[in-house]
């Protein structure tokens, strides 16, 4: 007869206690294949059970292939291999946890403090009580949100995009997978050195290959790109992450003429580019694009939020019968509910009411911020270069030490800098001693504070 001790199930249901008692000896062969189990009513008196609670356990040993039942003769085990006694679990360890900075300025994001909250519950709660949301929405995305983002376009960059263009992804990095995949394994894409690290990580995870193009001060220098033997160009001409960098009409012009003779694809990824604080925005390299050669993308993590994981791209043409046809299987991967309450935001105008408040905003503590480091102890020894625009400018050192010194020092007094030289493959002597200041979370009622430690990582 069976016999298992069930006051040691802890807190398991007895009917489940049981059958992975039996389940166990199953597999351990301590209960043979063809060997009859007792009858319910038998096992239930000799442990004391009621025959629901053994019928039970019986019932799931069954259903998954353990035993079987004869009419009229009751249980039988069932063949299956014999498995050894498990090892002991892997000893996993802890997530590490991020050090806690007193001035972080590697941080590239927006003040999560300025998003706009009442906004955005109040259109929350209308699309709540309409229940539209509970509806899949189409592979591309919302078409209402994907109308709106092409109004807004049209509205702010000059673009003439229709929704059918237009594809919603769960942010920056999702698009670049999905641009990884729509261009295939076979292409090499030239991307701006310096430039943003993540696109260079994750074309080359999916198989893509990556030529670092340096960059002049009109942009991308077309005869290194032409020498690449690249097949696609992924840049940010409006305002280049780090360098500030703004791609010329003349090389944006030079860039469509590459793609055409090229029949290549370049990627526009125009991050950063809403805020700029003289003059009027610069038109999308899109906006001049007649052979349809650009994709086009951009995400909502800098104007709206960080935590937003929402951003788009457009397609030209040719690509996007591409992509229906050979990614057109992938959900979207936003949220249905997010998707209709940003269609909501950018349709009703709050959009670009919050944006001219983040403009104000960003100038007043970007005017602040440079002050104080023009007025700081260490101020004869920087040269600022920035462009009026975006949330970060570049520092250059004049110092003795190396940057991997500077980063030490500064760490050890809970600062945490990003220095030019990280963001490039080719870390020439020109990019040495550079800071990428990103002062998105700086406030103007710390920068005295903020000052008074940076003297002291920089003291000679």
């Amino acid at each position: 007869m069976l016999t298992y001790a069930m006051e040691d199930r802890g807190g398991l249901p007895l009917y489940e206690y049981l059958y992975r008692c039996i389940r166990r000896d199953i597999l351990s062969g301590a209960l043979a294949a063809g060997e009859r189990l007792p009858s319910k009513r038998a096992l239930a008196e000799h442990l004391r059970l009621s025959v629901i609670t053994v019928e039970g356990a019986y019932s799931q040993l069954e259903a998954e292939g353990y035993v079987y039942t004869r009419p009229k003769q009751g249980f039988f085990v069932c063949p299956v291999q014999q498995v050894p006694e498990p090892p002991r679990p892997a000893v996993i360890p802890p997530e590490p946890v991020p050090p806690v900075w007193k001035l972080d300025l590697a941080r590239n994001q927006a003040d999560s403090s300025r998003f706009p909250a009442a906004t955005w519950a109040r259109l929350t709660r209308q699309v709540l009580s309409e229940g539209s949301f509970l509806t899949p929405g189409p592979h591309q995305g919302l078409y209402a949100l994907r109308r709106a983002i092409a109004d807004d376009l049209r509205a702010r960059k000059g673009m003439t995009v229709s929704p059918e263009q237009v594809v919603i992804g769960a942010g920056a990095e999702y698009l670049y997978i999905l641009l990884a995949q729509l261009l295939g394994r076979q292409s090499v894409v030239a991307v701006e050195d310096p430039g943003y690290p993540k696109i260079r990580q994750v074309y080359r995870k999916y198989g893509v290959s990556c030529r670092p193009i340096p960059l002049d001060r009109q942009g991308m220098d077309p005869a290194s790109l032409a020498a690449s033997g690249a097949t696609a160009v992924h840049l940010s001409p409006n305002h280049h992450y780090p360098t500030g960098t703004i791609t010329t009409i003349g090389r944006r012009q030079t860039l469509l003429r590459w793609a055409e003779d090229q029949d290549a694809t370049i990627i526009e990824d125009d991050y950063d580019s809403e805020f700029r604080f003289a003059g009027r925005p610069i038109p999308a390299l899109q906006s001049i694009d007649t052979g349809g050669r650009v994709v086009y993308m951009n995400t909502y993590s800098q104007t709206i939020s960080p935590s937003m994981r929402m951003g788009f791209m457009v397609l030209p043409p040719r690509l996007l019968e591409r992509y229906r046809r050979e990614l057109g299987f992938y959900a979207c991967a936003v949220p249905v509910l997010d998707q209709h309450v940003l269609a909501r935001f950018l349709s009703g105008g709050y959009y670009e009411q919050h944006l001219s408040r983040m403009r104000k905003e960003y100038r007043t503590r970007r005017d602040a911020v440079l002050a104080a480091f023009r007025s700081s102890p260490f101020a004869g020894r920087v040269t600022i270069s920035e462009q009026g625009a975006g949330l970060h400018f570049l520092l250059r050192l004049d110092t003795a030490l190396d940057d991997e010194t500077l980063r030490q020092r500064a760490e050890s007094l809970g600062v945490r800098l990003a220095f030019l030289s990280e963001y490039s493959t080719d870390p020439r002597e020109a990019y040495a001693h550079t800071l990428v200041v990103n002062y998105g979370g700086l406030e103007p009622e710390h920068l005295a504070e903020t000052m008074s430690l940076l003297a002291e990582v920089l003291a000679e």
